[in-house]
């Protein structure tokens, strides 16, 4: 049932980071787009906003979908660690640990979550 647990860890991961993407590219799901998206960046010192809004819906979007399909999942992993840990640094770090506060906590666990993947790897229930 190994493959079968990782199939789900995939999907889930996956398809959650990818829809955290395209609510920052395209605005979809309640998101804002590049452009609101890229506003709030620049509030909080992240310039230019708009370039940097691209580049995290993007990476969300690419890794959570390789990460979903087991297709090159290190680098889908990798993307998704990276948004992470900028997302931590730039955001939810002085807010503690906690969710509520919005601290670091659901971050940590997507990062926690990739990392396993990146030891465990994809499985064999892949799209390719």
């Amino acid at each position: 049932m190994l493959d079968e647990g990782l199939l789900v860890i995939r999907l889930f991961l996956g398809i959650i980071l990818a829809g955290h993407g395209v609510q920052k590219l395209f605005g979809w799901f309640g998101g804002y787009g590049i452009k609101g998206t890229g506003q709030w960046l620049e509030s909080i010192g992240v310039k230019p906003g708009g370039f940097f809004a691209f580049l995290s819906g993007a990476a969300e979007l690419i890794g959570g979908l390789l990460v979903a399909a087991g297709l090159y999942t290190t680098v889908g992993a990798w993307l998704i660690i990276l948004v992470m840990l900028v997302a931590i640094l730039k955001v939810h770090l002085k807010n503690g640990f906690w969710i509520t506060s919005n601290g670091i906590e659901y971050n940590l666990l997507i990062i926690a979550t990739s990392v396993g993947l990146l030891l465990t790897g994809p499985g064999s229930l892949t799209l390719f």
